[in-house]
């Protein structure tokens, strides 16, 4: 080999190791770094640090939840650069950065890695219902017609319409999904619930030589959780959600007081009636009134059984009947004896006397 190709090609090598050594400090400088010096250092971000700054994630870097350049392979390598692109070419007019609905479900796979038990939870509960799952109901769409709306509550990232999503918008099928994308996809992500930057504080150990401090003193924080409104694209706070005057007939019902049913009922509202039980709507009355949700049903899984111990003696005093096992809306969805709506006259006749709450 000629003396001077061998030279420029130990040049080119020496040249092209000393790049990617460069660029391998340099990616990795840029995920270690502080966020102060990278990420925020986009105008558009920093809403979005303050706010992490002073949450109970402030202590985790972006990446861990955002992922990296390289972090999902050529995917994410192609992602962060068409990102780029966009910002620059739609400079200085560009919107809010936001994450799609794409990134939003990427990035709760990343939550499970610390949230293992509540993403298990979430996937053995109702809501984590694929778009299929609930656009494809031969019955509910049957009896109610798909319109506008429903992506307020299954789909609240996804950036199209229901006309977009599903065919045809009647109550004939048979149904199919336009957008063969999002069949299988999740339409309730964490996201959904729970805005990840948000005020709060980590985890501290209690002081055990006060033992009033652990019990009583132990702050009961909703901080990360808050309805994420696609119209606004924003989360609302607990605080900020609105709670609806339910009646029943037309008495108004005492609602719960835990401001997480002012969540929950934002989905599982009631017609514009307001009447308790109609559309969707669970709050109770009854013998139930005021309860909360969560008095119930477990924390994202929504899981129910045995709740009935929580407050009742296994063996009913008056009816003589094991809790677990009475004719309830949880051993059978036909029941009379809705738990959500059940009264004293639902068992007994004049509110005493003959027994009429049955095993099933």
């Amino acid at each position: 080999m000629n003396t001077k190709i061998f030279k420029n090609v130990i040049r080119l090598m020496v040249v092209f190791l000393l790049i990617l050594v460069i660029s391998g400090g340099g990616y990795s400088w840029w995920n270690s770094a502080n966020p102060d010096k990278t990420c925020a250092s986009c105008h558009e971000i920093s809403p979005s640090h303050q706010t992490w700054a002073s949450s109970a994630h402030r202590d985790i870097s972006c990446f861990k939840c955002h992922g990296t350049a390289l972090g999902n392979g050529w995917h994410s390598l192609t992602e962060k650069v068409n990102m780029v692109f966009t910002h620059t070419k739609s400079a200085p007019h560009h919107d809010e950065i936001r994450m799609t609905e794409d990134q939003v479900l990427e990035t709760m796979l990343r939550c499970k890695s610390c949230h293992e038990n509540e993403y298990s939870n979430w996937m053995a509960s109702g809501h984590s219902a694929s778009y299929s799952d609930i656009f494809l109901d031969e019955k509910h769409n049957s009896d109610e017609q798909l319109n506008f709306d429903c992506l307020r509550c299954h789909g609240m990232f996804y950036v199209g319409t229901t006309n977009d999503l599903v065919d045809p918008i009647s109550v004939e099928g048979p149904w199919k999904m336009k957008d063969e994308s999002r069949t299988n996809l999740a339409s309730i992500p964490c996201l959904a619930c729970h805005q990840i930057h948000s005020l709060g504080t980590p985890a501290v150990r209690p002081d055990y030589a006060n033992p009033n401090y652990i019990f009583y003193g132990r702050a009961m924080l909703n901080n990360s959780i808050g309805l994420y409104f696609r119209h606004e694209k924003v989360h609302f706070n607990l605080e900020n959600l609105p709670t609806p005057v339910i009646l029943n007939g037309n008495d108004t019902v005492q609602t719960p007081t835990d401001p997480v049913y002012r969540l929950c009922v934002q989905c599982h509202a009631p017609s514009v009636r307001h009447q308790a039980g109609s559309s969707d709507d669970h709050t109770p009355t009854g013998v139930h009134e005021g309860l909360s949700c969560r008095a119930c049903h477990e924390p994202h899984s929504n899981y129910q059984r045995n709740s009935c111990d929580k407050c009742h003696a296994e063996k009913s005093k008056n009816c003589k009947l094991d809790v677990r096992s009475m004719n309830t809306t949880y051993i059978s969805p036909e029941s009379p004896n809705d738990i959500h709506f059940v009264s004293c006259k639902d068992c007994h006749k004049d509110g005493r006397g003959t027994r009429t709450f049955q095993s099933p």
